[in-house]
């Protein structure tokens, strides 16, 4: 298996497992990955997920291309329309994911990192979209939603360049939310994880609901808009246990209803 699958006290990790390859994303761990995802959003037992690669070297240097698909960019490309997007990268999860960058993240690599909602970083992490070195484009993605997370110009040039920008540059452009030696990766992941867990499980799906089906409309419409996910959550049994553990004291017991 190339990435490894594991569930523990309701949070999923998810391991791309190829260091001889530097964790490069294959047809076979593709096709794994885009599994995984769905049983992860699927499972109502999994309210987080973590995304990282093997080893120190690299979360993940993106496309293999020593593998051969058989696809053409172009049927590649439409592929991917066609499929539902089910690979992190365009995937709409309704589930908080964090990547856990713990070296370079580049191409594909990169993309998924932008599909995630939270990324901890080590500080001697490296981000980069290189196909174009390559003959390629990002198609994962990165071409669409890079300018949509960080200035536009900076977004141009990484693409355009295939520069590769550290880790405190890209916490400073917004896409890194913390920065840390390798010795305190695991902890600071760890951290985020507890405070997720320590959140309402609705609530946290209407958050990422609202924030991402309304980006496009202006405040005041995005904000009479709402969604299912809100609505749910406004009336849900974790909405009274919330309010009822706040007034006795206590942690609240989630039930995710």
């Amino acid at each position: 298996m190339s990435v490894i699958f594991e569930v523990t006290d309701h949070v999923a990790y998810i391991t791309i497992d190829r260091p001889d390859r530097m964790n490069a994303i294959d047809a076979a761990s593709h096709a794994q990955l885009a599994e995984i995802w769905d049983t992860v959003e699927a499972d109502p037992q999994i309210r987080c997920a973590v995304l990282t690669g093997t080893g120190d070297k690299a979360f993940s240097a993106g496309a293999d291309l020593k593998d051969d698909s058989g696809l053409t960019g172009v049927e590649y490309w439409r592929q991917l329309s066609e499929s539902g997007f089910r690979g992190i990268s365009l995937k709409s999860m309704s589930k908080p994911v964090i990547a856990r960058v713990n070296g370079l993240a580049l191409g594909g690599g990169f993309e998924m990192v932008m599909g995630c909602d939270i990324v901890i970083a080590v500080d001697t992490a490296r981000f980069a979209l290189p196909e174009a070195k390559v003959g390629r484009v990002p198609l994962d993605g990165g071409m669409v939603m890079l300018p949509r997370l960080i200035p536009r110009n900076i977004a141009m040039g990484m693409m355009m360049t295939g520069r590769m920008i550290p880790a405190a540059d890209m916490a400073r452009y917004g896409i890194v939310n913390a920065v840390v030696p390798v010795a305190d990766l695991d902890a600071e992941v760890a951290r985020w994880v507890g405070d997720i867990l320590a959140s309402a499980p609705l609530s946290l799906r209407a958050i990422k609901s609202v924030a991402r089906q309304t980006a496009h409309l202006d405040p005041h419409a995005a904000y009479a808009a709402g969604t299912n996910d809100l609505v749910a959550a406004l009336g849900s049994v974790d909405a009274d246990e919330g309010v009822q553990a706040f007034r006795e004291k206590r942690a609240p017991v989630w039930q995710g209803k």
